[in-house]
């Protein structure tokens, strides 16, 4: 049997599972410290009937170490002991999964609440921004992401600290913002009656675009009719081998800039948009050659004020982790506070 290493904790009550669960993969890693991160690594979601069994997987050669609080960041809304996602089959009560595990602590939170947690732990290295001008150092953050879904959050400031902003909006009605775009609605309207920006900005949403455009200019897609994965049609795209590729990923940023200028809007996000999730980190130096620029900027008679707002690509290879611990030590801190207010009561 192969034994892993030891580790040595100084996290408070010893260490700390986090967890970032989207709806392909799972990542897992332990807290040792402040900041100190590792034992990083990435499971198929599919490859577990249960979240509890990734959990028992993850933590199954750790031998020797005692986990009792946790933080889960999942792709999902949080609301109540029930979590059931969107985008996978995996449902739970987080009491029972709490009790399942041995833990004192289970903390489920939103994945992009995670993530806007950890925009004011992110380095300038990284980030990379893509137009605009400085974030006003109190404004309000906005973030948006593709991935196998579309996630949005917000990041208010407040007395020196921050309050995230959970948020559903990539659940909100899609809208076009040119011919081309309402031509792929339509297409999407003969299958749905409501067509969320989640069904065409995000991973899945490249291949449905790419099926819509086919279908639109009477292509016939490979693969016996079926559109191509969303990480094929984002390689010949960059490959500039496949036009139609090509015209799927310009739609896709496009789109994508519809979506982060109304969340701009929306929050007054004058300390600017973050963009994470799986996609866009992928296109590289590339997206910001995208139409994603000039769609922010196009809006109307808020144009300027959107034209000053930086957007920042995340590049940081696992931030919601981050932002899962420090959700984790501000939950725990403020149960203590309330502990020791009610033994001197």
């Amino acid at each position: 049997m192969m034994v892993s290493e030891p580790f040595e904790y100084d996290v408070q009550d010893g260490p700390r599972l986090l967890a970032d669960i989207g709806g392909t993969n799972a990542r897992f890693a332990l807290e040792r410290g402040p900041g100190r991160i590792d034992a990083v690594a990435t499971l198929s979601c599919a490859a577990y009937p249960r979240f509890v069994d990734a959990v028992k997987a993850y933590l199954g050669d750790k031998t020797g170490i005692q986990v009792r609080h946790a933080a889960i960041a999942i792709a999902n809304p949080v609301d109540g002991d029930l979590v059931k996602m969107t985008n996978h089959c995996w449902e739970f009560s987080t009491a029972q999964a709490r009790a399942e595990l041995g833990l004192d602590t289970l903390l489920v939170v939103n994945d992009f609440a995670a993530l806007a947690m950890s925009v004011p732990q992110l380095a300038p290295a990284d980030l990379v921004q893509v137009g605009g001008g400085a974030p006003v150092a109190d404004g309000v953050i906005g973030l948006v992401g593709a991935g196998t879904g579309l996630g949005v959050a917000g990041l208010i400031p407040s007395g020196g600290q921050w309050t995230v902003l959970q948020s559903e909006g990539g659940h909100a009605a899609f809208s076009p913002a040119d011919g081309r775009e309402q031509a792929v609605l339509d297409f999407c309207w003969q299958r749905w009656d409501h067509v969320s920006a989640e069904r065409l900005v995000s991973g899945p949403g490249l291949s449905l675009i790419h099926e819509a455009l086919a279908a639109i200019k009477g292509l016939r897609t490979p693969v016996q009719g079926r559109a191509p994965e969303p990480a094929d049609i984002v390689e010949r795209a960059l490959a500039g081998n496949d036009a139609l590729c090509a015209e799927v990923l310009d739609v896709f940023c496009g789109m994508l800039g519809t979506v982060a200028a109304n969340v701009a809007v929306t929050l007054c996000a004058r300390g600017g948009i973050y963009i994470g999730g799986g996609v866009v980190p992928r296109l590289g130096e590339w997206f910001a050659r995208s139409p994603f620029r000039a769609r922010f900027e196009n809006k109307g008679r808020f144009s300027a004020y959107t034209a000053r707002i930086p957007c920042f690509v995340i590049h940081a290879p696992c931030p919601a982790l981050a932002g899962a611990a420090a959700l984790l030590a501000q939950h725990l801190a403020q149960h203590r506070s309330t502990e020791a207010r009610h033994a001197h009561a």
